[in-house]
């Protein structure tokens, strides 16, 4: 079992089903933002180059936020998926439970503290 009871699973639930959308909608106005972005001016006869860079630079930006928007969606929908098989809460490392408190502030968390804390240590070796 994963430890959470009705209340605090059905919590979760939804706010992850909210995050969901909110990612939806962010990355459907990132797309809309990327592709007015490529449509031809009207009324601009050429482009300085300053301009042109400044285009490119606004146009990376957009296509760097979209993807970020893209990832986060790809990390709740696993969360999301993990209510199906009744895995949620538990560590995918270890299969411990995952802290109420830790899924709390990060409902997506996909290890436990204890887990997490050593994948850090060793990133920073």
């Amino acid at each position: 079992m994963n430890g959470l009871d009705d209340h605090q699973w059905q919590t979760l639930q939804a706010r992850l089903e909210h995050a969901c959308a909110a990612l939806l909608s962010q990355l459907a106005d990132d797309l809309d933002r990327s592709t007015d972005l490529r449509l031809p001016q009207p009324h601009v006869a050429e482009a300085s180059p300053a301009d042109n860079a400044s285009q490119r630079l606004l146009h990376a930006a957009v296509h760097d936020a979209a993807t970020l928007t893209s990832l986060q969606l790809g990390i709740v929908r696993h969360a999301l998926g993990k209510f199906m098989d009744q895995s949620y809460g538990l560590c995918e490392n270890c299969g411990e439970v995952i802290g109420y408190s830790r899924l709390e502030a990060r409902p997506e968390a996909r290890l436990c503290i204890k887990c997490q804390t050593r994948l850090e240590q060793y990133g920073r070796h």
